[in-house]
């Protein structure tokens, strides 16, 4: 996949990014939820539009199920439910939402990313439970460092698209790591770096969270995490909000390249 999309200057030390739109032709086939861009809202004083747009990915999906446990817990279905839980603490904050899938769909992690990217003031956060971990704590990841390279046209690839959003990305995970951490002991107290393949072709400040484990042996256990969860994914997403500000600059919005 030959895919490229236009950098656009950064000012990251003023948590200032301008916005990328899509270069992915295809949105997943995830219901309503995931298929109507809403408006963006706009500060005519300032002519720029805020973080309005929150992206969330319950991991796997379909025909891969995910970690599962001996109790028969399946993360796919457990990110399901959380993600139902952040949507609602969102909404009540005035956020709009989508969704990378709504059931037990797979979307490509492409689809995933593409659907971040066609939005402008947006954020993507990717949910997970992992295989194993100390039970009952919850960890957010931002991708590892990566190269930044672009042509001589401007254009950034497709699988670099993560790169000049890091350090907001960052900020975006710190603030819900502190969250996290105040709530589920053992947690650790700042966004920890990872390969992530959801994120690294998101051109939005990115981060996954995921809870510890499938290995629980009661279903319940893990059911009592995730409104704790969900509360401390709003409310850092709630926090860091005032960081991210994306200029609207009518026509300096990035391309494709096949």
């Amino acid at each position: 996949m030959n895919r490229s999309i236009r950098r656009i200057a950064a000012v990251s030390c003023a948590g200032v990014l301008l916005g990328a739109l899509a270069v992915h032709s295809q949105t997943p086939s995830a219901g309503p939820a995931s298929t109507t861009t809403p408006p963006n809202s706009q500060n005519p004083a300032t002519g720029r539009a805020g973080l309005n747009i929150v992206v969330l990915d319950p991991a796997h999906g379909g025909t891969d199920p995910g970690a599962r446990g001996s109790a028969g817990i399946r993360e796919a279905d457990i990110v399901l439910e959380l993600t139902a839980q952040v949507r609602h603490g969102l909404e009540n904050q005035g956020f709009q939402v989508l969704q990378t899938r709504s059931s037990n769909e797979n979307p490509s992690f492409d689809d995933r990313s593409a659907l971040a990217n066609a939005q402008t003031g947006a954020i993507f956060v990717s949910l997970h439970v992992s295989s194993t971990g100390l039970s009952g704590t919850v960890r957010a990841y931002t991708m590892a460092d990566m190269p930044l390279s672009s042509t001589a046209d401007g254009l950034i690839p497709w699988d670099q698209a993560q790169a000049s959003y890091l350090p907001l990305s960052r900020k975006l995970g710190d603030a819900v790591q502190g969250e996290l951490t105040q709530r589920f002991k053992g947690s650790p107290m700042n966004v920890q770096s990872a390969y992530v393949r959801q994120l690294r072709t998101t051109a939005a400040p990115a981060i996954a969270v995921e809870l510890s484990s499938v290995a629980m042996g009661d279903k319940s256990d893990l059911d009592r995490m995730l409104p704790g969860v969900a509360d401390a994914i709003v409310r850092g997403i709630v926090t860091f909000r005032p960081s991210y500000v994306t200029p609207a600059v009518p026509g300096n919005a990035p391309g494709a390249k096949p």
